[in-house]
């Protein structure tokens, strides 16, 4: 594996983490306290280029791959991870499906709004009951008269109710059967509901422990209707194709995760070097200095691992372990780093205008979401060849 970046890569590196460093970096605290995602950085991003830089040019993207789109989300996770995950979720979890699996129609409907950055969209997997576990999905759509007719609740959905949401992809029930043991077996299908729309109902934002700019929300669909042609791929796949969705975004999840880790690092290093006690900057202590060693070694292991994961799937090769691995290694090393960065930071790490007090608050779902790791140690052992 070459883990030397094209020059064109390097340029997105380059690019991002001049705009990560001059404009999010210096706003995040305060659109953090105030608990809104700043939609002038989003314009930014998407006047940058950032949410189509894995589509074709003629879609309105940027005709490059998906690793470059995680070398942003890795920058952008340096300095806040809010926006990275905007970016992640809006890419993999938002305008992908309809790239991966959408009619031409829906393709040209989505994706050039999506990939400006005009548009985002969010993915309505997760419910009350139903998120490692999807096939516990309890929110129904059926057809009447030529359109779907959905009813049911969602949750943490991201991206779901910005000024400029416009769609969220809704998994659904859409018929059922009997096995032979008498169990019911569920057909689960993907829908493109249009936002907004009659009955489809924003409800407030969550109360986060950490993520307090980014969108997040549960939703309420109430007998809301869309064509029949809004079917995301064919019926009774929607559980195959989201699997397929999920799998490909932990790889950019992984490189947030990375980012965060690496931020950690950053701030760790700029603090030892600066803070003087007894005479000497506390970096020159042993202690601290392979604290911080440690720290990057983490954040290196996780860069190793998404950039792996990338390059399988780049190459057309199975990577569902590699991803799981990436996404695994990379958010314990953030958690880890976030913690040991709050330490050598000492009392000024605990306040909130600290950025590892953000990361310290922020790294904690990165374990969570898009597949706990206990979802992860589960896949990866089946990969081995285990039942677990």
């Amino acid at each position: 594996m070459n883990t030397e970046l094209s020059e064109a890569h390097q340029k997105i590196v380059d690019e991002v983490r001049d705009f990560a460093t001059s404009v999010v970096a210096p706003a995040a605290y305060s659109y953090d306290t105030e608990r809104r995602l700043p939609m002038e950085i989003i314009a930014q991003m998407g006047e940058m280029g950032l949410f189509g830089l894995p589509f074709p040019v003629e879609l309105g993207g940027q005709g490059q791959d998906y690793f470059a789109l995680c070398l942003a989300v890795e920058e952008l996770g340096k300095v806040d991870q809010s926006i990275g995950v905007t970016l992640e979720a809006g890419v993999g979890l938002g305008a992908m499906p309809v790239y991966r699996f959408g009619t031409d129609a829906q393709r040209e409907q989505f994706l050039p709004m999506l990939a400006k950055g005009e548009a985002l969209a969010g993915f309505g997997l997760t419910e009350a009951e139903a998120g490692s576990d999807a096939s516990a999905t309890k929110t129904h759509a059926h057809l009447d008269n030529g359109e779907w007719v959905i009813n049911g609740t969602k949750q943490f959905i991201t991206n779901s109710g910005t000024p400029i949401t416009r769609l969220v992809t809704i998994t659904a029930v859409t018929g059922e059967s009997d096995r032979p043991d008498g169990s019911v077996k569920k057909e689960l299908s993907t829908i493109l509901v249009p936002t907004p729309i009659d009955g489809f109902t924003v409800e407030p934002a969550y109360d986060k422990v950490g993520w307090h700019t980014s969108d997040t929300h549960p939703l309420t669909l109430e007998n809301v209707r869309v064509p029949e042609a809004n079917l995301l791929g064919e019926r009774g796949r929607g559980y195959a194709n989201f699997l397929k969705i999920l799998d490909e975004g932990r790889i950019a999840f992984a490189a947030l995760c990375t980012g965060a880790a690496q931020g950690c690092v950053d701030e760790a290093v700029r603090y030892a070097s600066s803070r003087n006690v007894f005479g000497k900057n506390i970096g020159s202590h042993q202690y601290v200095a392979f604290k911080i060693a440690r720290m990057e070694a983490r954040a290196t292991a996780a860069r190793m691992a998404y950039y792996h994961a990338a390059s399988l799937l780049l190459a057309g090769k199975p990577f569902k372990k590699q991803a799981s691995i990436a996404k695994l290694v990379g958010s314990e090393a953030a958690m880890d780093n976030a913690r040991d960065a709050t330490q050598i930071w000492g009392g000024y790490g605990y306040l909130n205008e600290n950025a590892v007090a953000r990361h310290y608050r922020d790294s904690k779902i990165l374990e969570i979401g898009e597949g706990t790791s206990e979802v992860q140690l589960m896949i990866i052992a089946r990969e081995l060849g285990f039942e677990a």
